[in-house]
């Protein structure tokens, strides 16, 4: 198992009172294969997602990533393992303005204090694998927003991670690049072999998820999946 949220609870302070974002969450995922996480705004994927990338720890409960258990890990080993072993894709790609796209993902590289000659090649062959050889070379401005947010997936697969964590993918995309960005998404997962999570408010795409689950009120549901295949594996 990849990624296991074990009996989650995250509460913040609400004046006097505390306000609970996940109430004994339970969510477990294997590489390759995606976890489509939906609920309404303010529902608690946020939070799940926050947790489970490490950079909120939750009041009990315990996320391990890829065999290892984060509670108790000291800030600077939370960060390498951030580094090695997880690839967050934030809603806005944010990328540098003045790198191309192929520069976008070799400072990744570039950090981890990896050879630029194997960073270039492993650049190279992400973009080709997103659909974006050919505009290797091009600066964001010259990317429409579905090529900016292919970079971005890229980009979050550069050190290889065993988990993905995805916030709202099609959020900024018409329905049709939205449906593109989902499907590769479910590509680069069986490929890569990564646990992929990926959080949305939007259900249209996710036909090809293994796992769709529902947040309300910070609680996790598992409902049945008419979606599924019976004959898929059922993995999670």
């Amino acid at each position: 198992m990849s990624l296991n949220l074990s009996e989650i609870t995250l509460t913040y302070p609400d004046g006097d009172t505390r306000l609970t974002a996940l109430d004994r969450v339970t969510l477990n995922v294997p590489r390759g294969s995606v976890a489509a996480v939906v609920g309404p705004s303010g529902s608690g994927k946020s939070s799940l997602l926050a947790v489970a990338a490490t950079l909120v720890t939750p009041d009990s409960g315990t996320v391990t990533i890829d065999g290892t258990a984060t509670s108790g890990l000291a800030r600077g080993e939370l960060t390498d393992l951030r580094r090695h072993k997880i690839g967050i894709v934030f809603q806005q790609p944010n990328l540098l303005p003045s790198l191309t796209a192929a520069e976008q993902l070799q400072v990744m590289a570039h950090i981890d204090g990896r050879s630029p000659a194997r960073a270039r090649g492993r650049a190279l062959d992400l973009l080709d694998a997103v659909g974006l050889g050919p505009q290797a070379e091009r600066r964001p401005h010259q990317l429409s927003g579905g090529q900016r947010q292919r970079v971005n997936i890229a980009r979050a697969l550069m050190n290889s991670p065993t988990v993905l964590l995805i916030d709202e993918p099609t959020s900024a995309l018409d329905n049709e690049r939205g449906a593109a960005i989902v499907d590769l998404v479910t590509r680069l997962t069986r490929r890569q072999a990564t646990a992929t999570v990926m959080v949305t408010h939007d259900r249209t795409h996710l036909s090809t998820a293994d796992l769709i689950a529902e947040v309300h009120d910070g609680r996790l549901h598992v409902p049945g999946n008419p979606q599924r295949d019976p004959r898929r594996r059922t993995g999670i």
